[in-house]
């Protein structure tokens, strides 16, 4: 219970609606660097779902091993640290990193752990330009993980399908989420992501969305009346 308090508190700072905003926008401006590069923010979304679902209920193996591999990723790299891991660069890092998410998907194929560990593991690809690997990653994580980690992969795989000119897959996907939202893909996040990646090319449609968003008198309201006003004007 205390994780799901936890869970609701985030929700309601929706930091999660903000972060999907500069996804978006870094999407939207650098197509083809996105591609080239990848970007730490599609793996954002799940270490931080990750800790704050497990914070306070590290209570199987599996948990503590993936809270251990958690404190990987969020280990600083060329400064001391005040508790925990810390790595002298960052190639040291993230070498430690995928072979902490990798044991886990290895010992404990097909659980909630495992596709946590496969989610970054993606997210990792997409940021070294591994792009098939990341989609095949994401893409299993979708197909066979539970609703709540299943929407946050086919959230990253509908950004990845916009970078990649599938428009239209990626607003297949979204309209999904958005009739589908989860603990952590709500359906004011995917109705935002969704109005963002139409602005470019249907901009009314996008400026309906986020009219929608702005009504709902919510945190996320200010953050569409913002991106209403980045619409070209009628």
């Amino acid at each position: 219970m205390a994780s799901n308090l936890t869970r609701k508190e985030l929700l309601k700072q929706d930091k999660f609606t903000v972060e999907a905003e500069h996804t978006v926008n870094f999407l939207a401006a650098h197509k083809k660097e996105v591609i080239r590069y990848g970007t730490a923010a599609l793996a954002v979304i799940a270490i931080v779902a990750a800790i704050f679902w497990y914070r306070g209920t590290q209570q199987t193996v599996r948990e503590q091993v993936l809270g251990q591999a958690l404190a990987l990723a969020a280990a600083p790299v060329g400064q001391p640290a005040a508790s925990g891991p810390n790595f002298p660069t960052q190639a040291a890092k993230d070498d430690a990193v995928r072979k902490a998410f990798s044991k886990i998907v290895s010992d404990y194929s097909g659980s909630e752990e495992a596709y946590i560990a496969q989610y970054y593991l993606g997210s990792q690809d997409l940021s070294a330009g591994k792009v098939d690997d990341a989609r095949k990653e994401y893409q299993n994580v979708a197909d066979h993980a539970s609703a709540n980690y299943a929407s946050l992969a086919k959230l990253a795989l509908a950004q990845l399908d916009f970078a990649q000119n599938r428009t239209t897959e990626a607003e297949s996907l979204l309209k999904d989420l958005m009739d589908h939202p989860t603990d952590l893909v709500s359906k004011t996040e995917a109705t935002y992501v969704y109005a963002r990646i139409l602005a470019p090319t249907k901009p009314d449609e996008a400026r309906k969305l986020l009219a929608q968003i702005a009504a709902e008198k919510t945190d996320a309201s200010q953050i569409a009346v913002t991106a209403m006003n980045d619409l070209p004007q009628k």
